[in-house]
């Protein structure tokens, strides 16, 4: 990366952040609408963002920052890009919501079926939990079963049943399950440790007719970014299948993301050149994040004789007010249309860039550290070591990540605050915001090896 980086900022103050964090308090729990956004995990005071622009945020401070989280995966071409916001501005000129079906979210179905070829039909809806909640209930109307499995560390949004050993917010507060679950609705849940082959085949053989369903992300991202292995995918598709039991693809954070096809575009590409893997696909996928631009919106679909059991076809009731919102699907469809070979290209480009420099400077001051990858999704891991599951990745220095989270908020570089997030990247990160990230990375290094700061 070649154009000058833009001037470091050293300060970590932020005195309108914290008067924002103190009213919000007084009406809101914790202050914040989603616990990772509390700082919890890394100490201090959340950032309240004004606005942002391309792959910079800025502070109700007027502080700047290189965005890294890019609003936890949907902002994929950057903030306000332009195309996106003159489908959202058309949209809404029109009315923003009409409770009635509207071209718009036939487009946006249109778009997700042609690009996943195993989903035949889909069903808009306004929050990846919706989806997996409804894929869940699909499941159990399908097959007559009540019995799901998850896996440990593979989080998929804050159903009752799906709460159990969960990553993300539920890792970053060291909570196993979260209070309000009744243990009807956990006791109807199976969590085995993720990437292990033989705990789902034991699981199977002793409780297989009593299964509707698996479900797993796509590939970890929630425990950080942990991918499955090729035996493990092989192994969900099978033993599902052996079974009569479904297999749930949640993809709401790497659906569209990490390819045109998400990753089962991925693995489906690594299929191609190796013949032995011939076990199928998923009978159903969950979507979010990037299908709606930012905005609030997601989808579940798959195989179309399941999707038929949906109401007002079938007899598995689901329904949303605002599911397919017109506004949202404009701004869905403008984001899925935007993003060309050019733009995964570009974010390879950026990834790599920025967690090469990363590694470089982590080595260069001996702190211990693996990064992993799902597409352009990454993370950095503070240990030695792969990270194949749950219990790994808890494995490591979460203290020295977030002595690196704060040097790097310093300098105007905003991570994920949690050390079991990844971190994403738009393709609107040029070389300036690219090189601000990497003339922070020295300093955040030294940070990190330096207990003492504590």
């Amino acid at each position: 990366m070649s154009s000058q980086p833009a001037p470091v900022q050293t300060t970590s103050e932020a005195p309108a952040s914290a008067a924002l964090l103190e009213r919000a308090s007084v009406v809101i729990p914790g202050g914040v609408n989603s616990p990772v956004r509390a700082f919890r995990a890394v100490g201090g005071t959340p950032r309240f963002m004004a606005s942002g622009s391309g792959p910079w945020l800025t502070d109700a401070d007027g502080k700047r920052y290189v965005d890294l989280i890019c609003s936890w995966g949907p902002m994929i071409l950057g903030h306000a890009h332009p195309d996106v916001l003159a489908a959202v501005t058309e949209a809404a000129a029109r009315g923003f919501s009409f409770g009635t079906p509207s071209e718009n979210e036939v487009r946006l179905a249109e778009e997700i079926v042609a690009r996943v070829e195993p989903v035949e039909q889909v069903r808009l809806v306004n929050s990846g939990t919706e989806a997996t909640m409804s894929a869940i209930r699909l499941a159990r109307g399908f097959t007559g079963r009540d019995v799901v499995v998850k896996f440990a560390g593979c989080y998929h949004g804050h159903v009752d049943a799906l709460l159990a050993s969960a990553g993300s917010g539920i890792a970053t507060f060291a909570l196993p399950d979260s209070a309000g679950v009744p243990r009807s609705s956990a006791g109807e849940t199976i969590v085995l440790p993720y990437n292990d082959l033989p705990a789902l085949e034991a699981a199977f053989a002793e409780r297989g007719h009593e299964i509707a369903a698996v479900i797993t992300e796509a590939a970890a991202g929630n425990m950080g970014v942990v991918p499955p292995t090729p035996e493990f995918t092989d192994g969900l598709r099978r033993v599902t299948a052996e079974h009569g039991a479904l297999l749930v693809s949640d993809e709401v954070m790497t659906g569209f993301r990490c390819s045109a096809a998400g990753y089962y575009g991925l693995e489906t590409a690594a299929d191609a050149g190796d013949r032995r893997r011939t076990t199928g696909a998923p009978d159903l996928f969950t979507f979010g994040k990037v299908m709606g631009g930012g905005f609030p919106t997601a989808a579940f679909g798959g195989r179309a004789d399941v999707m038929a059991l949906l109401a007002p076809q079938g007899p598995v009731y689901q329904a949303g007010t605002l599911s397919g919102n017109p506004v949202a699907s404009a701004a869905g469809l403008a984001t899925l249309q935007g993003c060309t070979p050019e733009v995964y290209a570009r974010l390879d480009v950026v990834s790599h860039a920025i967690a090469d420099a990363v590694a470089s400077e982590l080595s260069a001051a001996s702190v211990p550290h693996r990064i992993q990858w799902a597409g352009s999704m990454f993370s950095v891991f503070f240990r030695e070591g792969a990270v194949s599951g749950y219990d790994d990745a808890k494995d490591q220095d979460t203290a020295a990540f977030r002595r690196f989270f704060h040097a790097m908020l310093g300098q105007g570089v905003h991570l994920p605050p949690s050390a079991f997030e990844s971190w994403f990247v738009s393709a609107a990160h040029d070389d300036a915001a690219v090189d601000h990230v990497i003339a922070a990375l020295p300093a955040a290094a030294r940070a990190a090896a330096a207990p003492d700061a504590d």
